[in-house]
Protein backbone atom coordinates (compact mmCIF):
# COMPACT_ATOMS: atom_id res chain seq x y z
CA UNK A 1 0.00 0.00 0.00
CA UNK A 2 1.32 3.52 -0.98
CA UNK A 3 2.52 5.79 2.23
CA UNK A 4 0.76 8.65 1.32
CA UNK A 5 0.38 11.87 3.15
CA UNK A 6 -1.90 14.39 2.84
CA UNK A 7 -1.67 18.30 2.68
CA UNK A 8 -2.38 19.57 6.02
CA UNK A 9 -6.16 21.34 6.33
CA UNK A 10 -8.46 22.88 8.58
CA UNK A 11 -10.72 20.47 10.17
CA UNK A 12 -12.89 19.12 8.14
CA UNK A 13 -16.40 19.27 10.65
CA UNK A 14 -18.35 22.35 10.42
CA UNK A 15 -18.85 22.24 13.82
CA UNK A 16 -16.49 20.61 16.13
CA UNK A 17 -17.81 17.78 18.81
CA UNK A 18 -21.01 16.29 19.62
CA UNK A 19 -23.50 15.76 16.73
CA UNK A 20 -26.98 17.20 18.05
CA UNK A 21 -29.85 18.15 15.31
CA UNK A 22 -32.16 20.30 16.21
CA UNK A 23 -34.75 21.63 13.97
CA UNK A 24 -37.29 24.45 14.34
CA UNK A 25 -40.18 25.00 12.36
CA UNK A 26 -38.82 23.36 9.22
CA UNK A 27 -40.71 23.29 5.94
CA UNK A 28 -39.20 22.04 2.75
CA UNK A 29 -39.76 23.19 -0.70
CA UNK A 30 -39.92 21.91 -4.16
CA UNK A 31 -40.70 25.34 -5.54
CA UNK A 32 -44.38 26.00 -4.53
CA UNK A 33 -44.99 22.70 -3.41
CA UNK A 34 -44.30 22.42 0.24
CA UNK A 35 -42.71 18.89 0.83
CA UNK A 36 -42.28 18.91 4.60
CA UNK A 37 -44.46 21.26 6.98
CA UNK A 38 -43.54 22.74 9.92
CA UNK A 39 -41.34 20.53 11.87
CA UNK A 40 -39.93 20.68 15.60
CA UNK A 41 -37.66 18.12 16.10
CA UNK A 42 -34.37 17.01 17.87
CA UNK A 43 -31.92 14.51 16.77
CA UNK A 44 -30.03 13.52 20.31
CA UNK A 45 -26.27 13.36 19.84
CA UNK A 46 -24.73 9.47 19.83
CA UNK A 47 -27.81 8.44 19.15
CA UNK A 48 -29.72 6.22 16.38
CA UNK A 49 -32.96 8.41 15.46
CA UNK A 50 -35.30 6.56 12.79
CA UNK A 51 -37.82 7.90 10.60
CA UNK A 52 -40.95 6.09 9.77
CA UNK A 53 -43.70 6.40 7.74
CA UNK A 54 -45.37 5.67 4.61
CA UNK A 55 -44.08 6.42 0.85
CA UNK A 56 -44.46 10.28 -0.15
CA UNK A 57 -44.50 11.61 3.64
CA UNK A 58 -40.90 13.76 3.46
CA UNK A 59 -38.65 11.29 4.97
CA UNK A 60 -35.88 11.37 2.56
CA UNK A 61 -36.47 14.98 1.73
CA UNK A 62 -35.93 16.00 5.37
CA UNK A 63 -33.10 14.36 6.16
CA UNK A 64 -31.64 15.87 2.33
CA UNK A 65 -32.65 19.06 3.60
CA UNK A 66 -30.62 18.13 7.10
CA UNK A 67 -27.13 18.53 4.94
CA UNK A 68 -28.06 20.89 2.35
CA UNK A 69 -28.50 18.18 -0.36
CA UNK A 70 -31.70 19.57 -0.91
CA UNK A 71 -31.15 22.55 -2.43
CA UNK A 72 -29.18 21.76 -5.48
CA UNK A 73 -32.92 20.94 -6.87
CA UNK A 74 -33.28 24.05 -8.65
CA UNK A 75 -36.08 26.02 -6.91
CA UNK A 76 -36.15 23.66 -3.90
CA UNK A 77 -35.32 25.83 -0.72
CA UNK A 78 -35.76 25.29 2.96
CA UNK A 79 -37.67 27.45 5.85
CA UNK A 80 -36.88 27.38 9.36
CA UNK A 81 -34.05 26.52 11.53
CA UNK A 82 -31.69 23.71 11.07
CA UNK A 83 -28.87 23.37 14.00
CA UNK A 84 -25.81 21.56 13.97
CA UNK A 85 -24.70 22.10 18.21
CA UNK A 86 -26.24 25.16 18.30
CA UNK A 87 -25.10 26.47 15.19
CA UNK A 88 -27.29 27.51 12.02
CA UNK A 89 -26.57 25.22 8.88
CA UNK A 90 -28.40 27.58 7.11
CA UNK A 91 -26.57 30.72 8.14
CA UNK A 92 -25.06 33.68 5.92
CA UNK A 93 -21.36 32.45 6.96
CA UNK A 94 -21.60 28.80 7.09
CA UNK A 95 -19.60 26.65 4.54
CA UNK A 96 -21.95 24.46 2.29
CA UNK A 97 -19.29 22.08 1.39
CA UNK A 98 -18.09 21.93 5.20
CA UNK A 99 -21.93 21.17 6.31
CA UNK A 100 -21.97 17.76 3.76
CA UNK A 101 -18.72 16.89 5.44
CA UNK A 102 -19.84 17.25 8.71
CA UNK A 103 -23.38 15.44 7.78
CA UNK A 104 -22.37 12.57 5.90
CA UNK A 105 -25.07 10.79 4.03
CA UNK A 106 -25.33 7.32 2.90
CA UNK A 107 -28.14 6.40 0.41
CA UNK A 108 -30.96 3.60 -0.30
CA UNK A 109 -28.52 1.84 -3.32
CA UNK A 110 -24.80 1.41 -2.59
CA UNK A 111 -23.28 4.15 -4.77
CA UNK A 112 -19.21 3.68 -4.97
CA UNK A 113 -17.53 5.53 -7.68
CA UNK A 114 -17.83 2.84 -9.70
CA UNK A 115 -14.33 3.82 -11.75
CA UNK A 116 -11.94 4.00 -8.20
CA UNK A 117 -10.53 0.78 -6.60
CA UNK A 118 -11.84 0.45 -2.83
CA UNK A 119 -8.93 2.21 -1.60
CA UNK A 120 -9.66 5.24 -3.95
CA UNK A 121 -13.26 5.14 -3.17
CA UNK A 122 -12.56 5.68 0.72
CA UNK A 123 -9.34 8.23 0.19
CA UNK A 124 -11.67 10.40 -2.13
CA UNK A 125 -12.88 12.69 0.46
CA UNK A 126 -9.27 13.01 2.21
CA UNK A 127 -7.57 13.83 -0.51
CA UNK A 128 -9.98 16.65 -1.33
CA UNK A 129 -10.31 17.99 2.16
CA UNK A 130 -7.16 17.22 3.77
CA UNK A 131 -6.53 15.30 7.27
CA UNK A 132 -4.36 16.76 10.27
CA UNK A 133 -0.79 16.91 9.97
CA UNK A 134 1.35 13.58 9.76
CA UNK A 135 -1.60 11.16 9.17
CA UNK A 136 -1.05 8.87 6.43
CA UNK A 137 -3.15 8.31 3.97
CA UNK A 138 -3.19 4.17 4.08
CA UNK A 139 -3.91 4.58 7.74
CA UNK A 140 -6.63 6.95 7.38
CA UNK A 141 -8.23 4.18 4.84
CA UNK A 142 -7.24 1.49 7.20
CA UNK A 143 -8.96 3.24 9.71
CA UNK A 144 -12.16 3.61 7.89
CA UNK A 145 -12.65 0.29 6.53
CA UNK A 146 -12.18 -1.13 9.83
CA UNK A 147 -14.89 1.20 11.56
CA UNK A 148 -17.52 0.17 8.27
CA UNK A 149 -16.30 -3.32 9.47
CA UNK A 150 -14.99 -4.11 5.95
CA UNK A 151 -11.58 -3.80 6.31
CA UNK A 152 -10.71 -8.25 6.90
CA UNK A 153 -13.12 -8.57 3.94
CA UNK A 154 -10.99 -6.17 1.55
CA UNK A 155 -7.58 -5.74 2.90
CA UNK A 156 -6.47 -7.66 0.27
CA UNK A 157 -8.24 -6.06 -2.89
CA UNK A 158 -7.98 -2.91 -1.88
CA UNK A 159 -6.56 -1.59 -5.49
CA UNK A 160 -9.53 -3.50 -7.41
CA UNK A 161 -12.62 -2.05 -8.62
CA UNK A 162 -15.61 -1.00 -5.78
CA UNK A 163 -18.35 -2.68 -7.81
CA UNK A 164 -16.43 -5.88 -7.87
CA UNK A 165 -17.53 -6.59 -4.31
CA UNK A 166 -20.89 -7.44 -3.21
CA UNK A 167 -24.06 -5.36 -2.58
CA UNK A 168 -23.88 -5.22 0.83
CA UNK A 169 -19.75 -4.64 0.91
CA UNK A 170 -20.25 -1.63 -1.59
CA UNK A 171 -23.35 -0.54 1.06
CA UNK A 172 -20.67 -0.82 4.22
CA UNK A 173 -17.96 0.84 1.30
CA UNK A 174 -20.06 4.05 0.99
CA UNK A 175 -20.13 3.68 5.05
CA UNK A 176 -16.92 4.20 5.27
CA UNK A 177 -16.26 7.09 2.67
CA UNK A 178 -18.67 8.77 4.75
CA UNK A 179 -16.57 8.05 8.16
CA UNK A 180 -13.46 8.70 6.39
CA UNK A 181 -14.20 12.57 7.18
CA UNK A 182 -14.77 12.32 10.48
CA UNK A 183 -18.37 13.80 10.21
CA UNK A 184 -20.50 14.30 13.36
CA UNK A 185 -23.54 13.39 12.35
CA UNK A 186 -24.46 9.96 9.51
CA UNK A 187 -27.18 10.38 7.29
CA UNK A 188 -28.81 6.87 5.90
CA UNK A 189 -31.75 6.63 3.82
CA UNK A 190 -33.03 3.13 3.31
CA UNK A 191 -29.29 1.74 3.84
CA UNK A 192 -30.65 -1.42 3.92
CA UNK A 193 -33.60 -1.86 1.08
CA UNK A 194 -31.36 -3.29 -1.78
CA UNK A 195 -29.39 -6.04 0.37
CA UNK A 196 -30.25 -9.50 1.13
CA UNK A 197 -31.05 -10.11 5.23
CA UNK A 198 -27.81 -11.61 5.85
CA UNK A 199 -25.99 -8.08 4.24
CA UNK A 200 -29.18 -6.50 6.22
CA UNK A 201 -27.99 -7.56 9.26
CA UNK A 202 -24.58 -6.87 9.30
CA UNK A 203 -25.31 -3.22 8.00
CA UNK A 204 -27.65 -3.00 11.35
CA UNK A 205 -24.62 -4.47 13.54
CA UNK A 206 -22.39 -1.55 12.12
CA UNK A 207 -25.12 1.03 12.90
CA UNK A 208 -24.94 -0.49 16.87
CA UNK A 209 -21.27 0.24 16.86
CA UNK A 210 -21.01 3.59 15.59
CA UNK A 211 -23.41 4.80 17.87
CA UNK A 212 -21.42 4.96 20.59
CA UNK A 213 -18.84 7.57 18.21
CA UNK A 214 -21.74 9.56 15.52
CA UNK A 215 -25.25 10.69 15.67
CA UNK A 216 -26.71 8.37 13.38
CA UNK A 217 -30.32 9.23 11.78
CA UNK A 218 -31.71 6.71 9.60
CA UNK A 219 -35.04 6.65 7.40
CA UNK A 220 -36.39 2.81 6.98
CA UNK A 221 -40.06 1.67 5.77
CA UNK A 222 -38.89 -1.31 7.85
CA UNK A 223 -40.64 -0.97 11.48
CA UNK A 224 -38.43 -3.68 12.86
CA UNK A 225 -35.79 -2.72 11.97
CA UNK A 226 -36.33 0.62 13.42
CA UNK A 227 -37.14 -1.35 16.30
CA UNK A 228 -34.52 -3.20 16.43
CA UNK A 229 -31.24 -0.12 15.81
CA UNK A 230 -32.90 2.73 17.16
CA UNK A 231 -32.88 4.94 20.35
CA UNK A 232 -35.84 7.27 19.14
CA UNK A 233 -38.37 7.06 16.64
CA UNK A 234 -40.36 9.66 14.48
CA UNK A 235 -43.67 8.80 12.83
CA UNK A 236 -44.84 11.23 9.66
CA UNK A 237 -47.82 11.37 7.44
CA UNK A 238 -48.91 13.28 5.03
CA UNK A 239 -51.88 15.75 5.48
CA UNK A 240 -54.63 16.77 3.17
CA UNK A 241 -52.17 19.25 1.07
CA UNK A 242 -49.43 16.63 0.57
CA UNK A 243 -46.84 17.74 2.77
CA UNK A 244 -45.30 15.61 5.21
CA UNK A 245 -45.75 16.15 8.75
CA UNK A 246 -44.54 14.88 12.19
CA UNK A 247 -46.96 12.90 13.90
CA UNK A 248 -45.28 11.56 16.69
CA UNK A 249 -41.60 11.03 18.64
CA UNK A 250 -40.39 9.83 21.32
CA UNK A 251 -38.14 6.87 22.64
CA UNK A 252 -38.68 3.81 20.14
CA UNK A 253 -40.03 1.34 22.93
CA UNK A 254 -42.44 4.01 23.55
CA UNK A 255 -43.76 4.60 19.91
CA UNK A 256 -43.86 0.93 18.77
CA UNK A 257 -45.83 -0.72 22.68
CA UNK A 258 -47.37 2.86 23.91
CA UNK A 259 -47.26 5.72 21.32
CA UNK A 260 -49.51 8.76 22.19
CA UNK A 261 -51.26 9.36 18.80
CA UNK A 262 -54.18 6.76 17.51
CA UNK A 263 -53.01 7.78 13.76
CA UNK A 264 -49.12 6.13 14.83
CA UNK A 265 -51.03 3.12 16.74
CA UNK A 266 -52.70 2.82 13.50
CA UNK A 267 -49.84 2.43 11.71
CA UNK A 268 -47.44 0.42 13.60
CA UNK A 269 -50.36 -1.70 13.93
CA UNK A 270 -50.33 -2.05 10.34
CA UNK A 271 -53.83 -0.73 9.87
CA UNK A 272 -52.61 1.67 6.76
CA UNK A 273 -49.72 2.73 5.06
Amino acid sequence: MEAEKAEARPSTQAVPGGGRIGLSNVSVFYGKFRAVREVNLEFPAQQVSAIIGPSGCGKSTLIRAVNRMHEVTPGARVEGRIDLNGRNLYGSDVDVVRVRRAVGMVFQRPNPFPTMSIFDNVASGLRLGGMPPGTRLADAVEHSLRRAALWDEVKDKLRGRAVAISGGQQQRLCIARALAVEPSVLLMDEPCSALDPIATGRIEDLIRELREQVTIVIVTHNMQQAARVSDTTSFFLVDPERAGYLVETGPTGDIFSNPRERLTEDYVAGRFG
